[in-house]
């Protein structure tokens, strides 16, 4: 143990403490609501869109359909790259491993939407794609290079945090490189990398947003929902609705990775 339990004084502390937590979050909370209302943003005509049928078939369900369809394919080409970048910065042939760390520092270094807008504009004049899919494979560009070198720095500080017997023993069984790569170390890193993989693929969801911009113009959730915004001038109800939906997504995310560490976790014990 690095550290002491709590005794009574401090337990009765940290109690204290967390009621005046929640007290100062309930008064911002109602504050943020009397600021709202003086502004009239709580008034039933401006939320009455969001039960109507029409609202969610014709903008939100199909922006929230084309910002999973980013995303899932950002994943999908994301997480190899990822792998396959970290894999190399391990390498212990130089050839392989400075090329790798030079382009996981060079596009951890720009932003997403600078990749996405570098994307579209090199689709557009050089591989002069068909504007109805150049914007979601522009979005689509920037997510994987940006999560990709991202995801490579996840991946190889899980395989970093395994001890190093695990690589010394497969290596006196007579085990290649590549087969304690494969059979050893990125099976037992999994569970220790799944909360920040999760992370990181909950920015990937939340980052399309950055695809409905004017130069990209992906029309994913956020963009879909301008107007709602522009019909009803309902922009806090139209935010907060938009809001609800990113988190009840990253919400269901967080649901899968414990059900899925738990399940790794199960296989590992057997």
């Amino acid at each position: 143990m690095l550290f002491d339990d709590p005794g009574p004084r401090a337990r009765a502390l940290h109690r204290l403490l967390g009621v005046l937590f929640l007290l100062l979050l309930a008064l911002g909370a109602y504050a943020v609501y009397l600021a709202f209302d003086e502004k009239g943003q709580w008034a039933g005509a401006l939320w009455q869109p969001f039960v109507t049928e029409a609202i969610w078939t014709r903008f939100l369900l199909p922006g929230l359909l084309n910002s999973l369809k980013a995303a899932i394919l950002s994943i999908v080409i994301a997480l190899p790259i990822g792998v396959l970048l970290a894999i190399g910065r391990l390498s212990d042939h130089s050839w392989i491993r400075i090329p790798a760390g030079a382009v996981v520092e060079f596009f951890r270094a720009i932003p997403v939407l600078l990749l996405m807008v570098f994307a579209a504009s090199f689709y557009a004049y050089y591989a002069q794609l068909d504007s109805g899919i150049r914007p979601l494979f522009a979005a689509v560009t920037g997510l994987v290079l940006y999560n990709g070198s991202v995801l490579a720095e996840v991946v190889r500080a899980g395989i970093l945090s395994l001890p190093k017997g695990q690589a010394e023993a497969a290596s006196a069984l007579g085990l290649s490189k590549t087969q304690t790569m494969v059979s050893i170390l990125l099976p037992q890193s999994i569970t220790l990398m799944l909360p920040a993989l999760v992370g990181q693929l909950a920015v990937i969801v939340k980052d399309t947003a950055l695809a409905g911009q004017l130069t990209i113009g992906y029309d994913e959730l956020m963009r879909a929902s301008g107007p709602i915004t522009g019909n009803f001038n309902n922009t806090i109800p139209t935010l907060t609705a938009v809001a609800t939906i990113y988190i009840l997504l990253n919400l269901l995310l967080a649901w899968i990775a414990q059900r899925l560490k738990h399940r790794l976790g199960l296989e590992i014990r057997r």
